[in-house]
């Protein structure tokens, strides 16, 4: 797998989901930006499993997502990121990054992957990104794939 384009796929699979009437659209990256436009999704750190098959036949990435909401508004800017991080719904980014999954049989993120799950939500906070405050939360995704390609 090349990380570059899983984190890129993975960004567009995000870009898919529909926000809350009056809200601003979802910007997302694939990379640490440094400056956000909020709302914004990007992929942060990850960490890679070689080898989790014989011969370079399966790695497995985990993905540190972040997902920073503006905080002009408290009250309205976590009931925005509680939508992002639902289970379900059109502005669940669980369902629009798993959705990229394809039909069963076919590759994750448009052939670059095996498959990709979003395992759990974690720290729900302040995030401070360029001395600019933001509630968010990070995603853990974990994208299997072919280790020798």
């Amino acid at each position: 797998m090349q990380i570059s384009q899983i984190r890129a796929a993975v960004a567009d699979a995000a870009r898919t989901v529909t926000m809350p009437a009056g809200t601003a659209k979802l910007t997302c990256t694939g990379y640490v930006p440094d400056a956000v436009t909020a709302p914004h999704f990007f992929v942060g750190e990850y960490a890679v499993e070689f080898d989790k098959a014989m011969r370079r036949a399966l790695d497995e990435v985990e993905l540190t997502c972040r997902v920073l909401v503006g905080r002009s508004d408290d009250k309205a800017a976590q009931a925005v990121l509680d939508g992002l991080l639902s289970g379900s719904g059109p502005s669940s980014l669980k369902a629009a990054l798993e959705a990229a999954r394809g039909a069963p049989g076919e590759a994750a993120l448009g052939g670059l992957a095996h498959d990709l799950h979003v395992t759990r939500i974690q720290g729900y906070r302040w995030y401070e990104h360029q001395s600019i405050q933001y509630v968010g939360a990070e995603l853990i995704v974990k994208v299997i794939g072919d280790g020798s390609s």
